[in-house]
């Protein structure tokens, strides 16, 4: 009988797509505080951006990250689809502080409310792209990373991590299937149509929030909405365990893939959704920045080096360099 290996950690990092690499840089250094760990190359496509923005150090379960295809329409919000990102905050009083911050930007948010008893603010960026900052405050489970210590949101009030991932789906006997039974995660409660689950030590760092919508037509794939989600793995030998353990399943997968960053499997089991397994380790701090001056030049990943001419005529720059400016910290009334 085929043995599940070890649980996934937690989330990993968070892939979605954006119509501006240049915009989304401003609103994730400006307005959300979070810094830009990596300005990197899609590595399936030479002529897309891929970054990441994280927290101080861009550590495993804190990389929100982005490409921006050329060309690419809008995103349609529907059913079968990775429906919403979220961000961890320490406290109930963080989100306060928020509601002010996204009034002073003028970012598009909900109210406060309490969701599988945490309190969550819901937020959109300028892509329409869906996003939560969710409180910490008598969160039990995975540990955090800690925020941008540079950047212009107080500490205290910074985002920390990557929370819960939200998928809406039209077929919940199969998605419930896929997280359990295959995935080892733990069905641990409902709210009306949404059911968390969650994965290793559990909590806000380890769960997924399952809407369940068969009315909604399918969604369809654009900027200002989500590509994949990623889940932690140890390291190499627990991810080839999952790998294997697909492949006695019959699950297609696409097998190793090396991100230089990071490795990781991609399988697709359910219409429209795509998840990763992601290492934790070696991370963003490389042969090619040191922790000072992380994202703030064009890095690519060895494999890639000899092609950097050719990569730079197709990703028009812009720029990110942060480690001459001063961010003060901004304390609103």
């Amino acid at each position: 009988m085929t043995t599940r290996p070890q649980a996934f950690k937690g989330i990993h990092h968070v892939t979605a797509i954006t119509s501006s690499s240049e915009k989304i840089y401003d609103f994730y250094t400006n307005i959300l505080g979070m810094r830009l760990v990596k300005k990197n190359v899609n590595q399936d496509d030479l002529s897309t951006y891929h970054l990441y923005f994280g927290d101080d150090k861009g550590a495993a379960g804190s990389a929100m990250t982005f490409f921006d295809f050329k060309g690419i329409p809008a995103h349609v919000k529907g059913t079968n689809d990775i429906s919403r990102s979220s961000f961890r905050v320490p406290s109930n009083e963080a989100l306060e502080y928020w509601v002010k911050r996204f009034d002073h930007y003028d970012v598009k948010h909900g109210d406060i409310i309490e969701h599988f008893g945490k309190k969550i603010l819901t937020f959109e960026d300028f892509d329409k792209q869906q996003y939560a900052l969710i409180s910490d405050e008598g969160n039990k489970g995975i540990g955090t990373g800690e925020p941008w210590l540079k950047g212009p949101v107080p500490n205290e009030y910074g985002t920390t991590g990557l929370g819960p991932i939200f998928l809406r789906v039209g077929q919940l006997q199969l998605m419930d299937q896929i997280l359990t039974q295959i995935m080892g995660m733990t069905k641990t409660a409902t709210e009306d149509n949404f059911h968390l689950y969650e994965m290793g030590e559990g909590g806000n760092g380890a769960s997924v929030i399952v809407e369940f919508d068969d009315k909604l037509p399918t969604s369809r794939q654009g900027y200002g909405g989500v590509h994949h989600v990623a889940f932690r793995v140890e390291d190499r030998a627990h991810l080839d365990a999952w790998a294997d353990f697909f492949d006695e399943l019959g699950l297609p997968n696409s097998g190793f893939v090396e991100r230089f960053y990071f490795k990781s499997v991609y399988i697709r089991m359910y219409p429209n959704i795509l998840f990763e397994l992601a290492t934790d380790g070696p991370g963003f701090i490389d042969d090619e920045e040191s922790y000072e001056i992380l994202g703030e030049t064009l890095t690519l990943p060895p494999h890639l080096r000899d092609k950097r001419d050719y990569i730079e005529t197709q990703l028009p720059d812009f720029d990110t360099i942060r480690s001459n400016k001063v961010f003060e910290k901004e304390y609103l009334k």
